[in-house]
């Protein structure tokens, strides 16, 4: 019994001692993200809203959040790249019409401090507790007799003491915990979005959706309306796209088959993801194949795409390159969220050997940035490399099923060669094959181009509906990870879904390789016809 009264108490010293340096650290914290098209600063609140504060030019919105002790966040906008308001608005619209992937990172940061300010206040408890053993110890059990024989009638030295020490500890713990005091500050007022604009059709966001009353908001008005109806538009078109997505008829896997679902070229369109993942759960894929340019400037700001991509494809393998539009931060975010970027190695992923790497150039929606001798070095020396590797991992009998690069620039000699089963490729932004090519020893090679999944025209595809047809391929598997079948979905600006024929693979008809495909411009790597911006 004596035991748990000690434990008991020092139970008790540990959580007076860290609970007010946890909430304190807690209420104090904040982290920087990049969310959407904004540097941002989020810190929590108690006010149960996620409230973000766009800057003295528009009006702070807030919605009401589900989360316990009424925890919520503020979340403050800052700079972006952006060249208008009026651009950063479009954008901010299309990207809140598919939030999830930035909710996943603004929970995930909110979460971070809660258990950083918790590892705190733990740290600070063992240490409290710490000292009061040790206190104990030194203090020895001849002493304890006489303070516990001296309390029971205590000189009033003593009584002043345990006063003094008293009113220490308690000053400190409310020092701790007491709140910065602020200024004054005028009362916020807010009114439903309804209010503001009744005209706006129903949606389930905007009828929680709050905004701050003041001068910001009067002066604003007309972006936030144009912001508001670009937001329900894409919510409206992408919505029925993905319910129509949810009834359409594509193959499934036979016994002893798996299917893989690829994505290019999407620009940062993450209105098709979840498109793309109704696809995917019809087809009952459970492997996805990015084959870049999941961005268009490759800046930190687009991490919002790759998130959303994560996000949507949760419990899939994934296996990615970038895009000559996707830089090394787009990479990096990749890798972050558990994708197995390719790397010129050989790897397996869900029992399929990929092979492939990221494409060499780098380019802004202005153009590339290098120059055209050095563009076409870098990826005539990659297609040799990759050639090198695919042929070597074939004589050891460990054959690549798919070599997945960017363009097909970097494909070429890989798939004249016949040392792989298929060559997945995007960049073109329309779809070219499937196709057979014959290697010297026989060997079939399948090539298939992908259409922009985001529906591109150009590097640009972020808006509030499609720009151009959008692409989908569906790839079956057997058992030892060999493809054996291909089938094209396609989606147009209207609104129509179109599941092509499945293909079984290895096709029986093979042009030579030296037969000019008519399809694609022979002068330029495969360049977009719509030169001078690259896609």
């Amino acid at each position: 019994m004596r035991r748990i009264l000690v434990g008991v108490a020092l139970l008790a010293v540990a959580v007076l001692a860290g609970l007010p340096v946890a909430s304190s650290t807690f209420v104090h914290s904040e982290r920087h993200l990049t969310i959407g098209a904004h540097q941002a600063v989020v810190s929590p609140a108690f006010d149960g809203h996620a409230t973000l504060d766009f800057g003295p030019l528009l009006p702070k919105a807030r919605v009401d959040v589900d989360a316990p002790v009424g925890l919520g966040v503020d979340i403050r906008l800052g700079d972006s790249d952006a060249v208008g308001l009026e651009e950063l608005l479009q954008r901010d619209a299309a990207i809140a019409a598919q939030p999830q992937g930035e909710i996943r990172e603004v929970t995930a940061a909110v979460t971070d401090m809660a258990a950083e300010a918790a590892l705190r206040g733990v740290g600070v408890g063992v240490l409290a507790v710490t000292v009061v053993v040790l206190a104990w110890r030194a203090v020895g059990e001849d002493r304890r007799r006489r303070i516990r024989r001296e309390a029971v009638q205590p000189s009033r030295g003593q009584v002043a003491g345990a006063v003094a020490t008293s009113v220490v500890v308690v000053g400190s713990l409310v020092l701790v915990t007491l709140p910065e005091r602020q200024d004054d500050a005028p009362e916020q007022t807010w009114s439903s979005v309804r209010e503001i604009f009744p005209q706006l059709p129903a949606d389930p966001v905007l009828d929680r959706l709050e905004l701050a009353q003041g001068s910001a908001t009067t002066s604003s008005r007309a972006l936030v309306e144009g912001a508001l109806y670009l937001y329900q538009d894409s919510v409206s078109f992408y919505g029925a796209l993905e319910e129509q997505a949810q009834q359409v008829s594509v193959r499934r896997p036979e016994e002893g088959e798996k299917t893989a679902l690829v994505v290019t070229d999407r620009h940062d369109n993450i209105g098709m993801d979840p498109v793309a993942r109704r696809i995917a759960d019809q087809a009952q894929a459970e492997l996805l194949i990015d084959l870049g340019d999941d961005t268009s400037q490759g800046g930190e700001w687009e991490n919002f795409s790759i998130n959303s991509l994560a996000r949507e494809f949760d419990g899939f393998d994934v296996v990615a390159v970038g895009g000559n539009h996707d830089a090394d931060p787009t990479v990096e975010q990749m890798r972050k969220n558990g994708f197995t970027v390719l790397d010129a190695e050989p790897v397996e992923v869900g029992g399929v050997r990929f092979l492939g790497e990221t494409d060499p150039r780098g380019t802004k929606i202005t153009g590339y940035t290098e120059d055209a001798a050095t563009r076409d070095s870098a990826l005539s020396d990659q297609d040799t490399a990759l050639r090198d590797v695919a042929c070597e991992a074939d004589e050891r009998g460990e054959r690549v099923g798919v070599l997945a690069v960017h363009s097909w620039a970097s494909a070429k000699e890989v798939a004249g060669s016949g040392c792989v089963d298929l060559v997945l490729t995007g960049h073109l932004h329309y779809q070219v094959g499937p196709k057979a090519i014959v290697g010297p020893d026989g060997a079939t090679t399948t090539r298939l181009t992908t259409g922009s999944t985001g529906g591109a025209v150009l590097p640009i595809a972020l808006g509030s509906s499609l720009r151009r047809d959008a692409q989908v391929t569906l790839v079956t598997f057997d058992a030892d990870g060999a493809p054996v079948g291909l089938q094209v979905v396609t989606f147009t600006p209207a609104g129509v879904i179109d599941v092509g024929d499945y293909t079984p693979l290895p096709l029986t008809s093979a042009p030579t390789p030296a037969e000019p495909d008519p399809t694609e411009d022979p002068t330029a790597d495969e360049e977009d016809p719509e030169a001078p911006v690259q896609p």
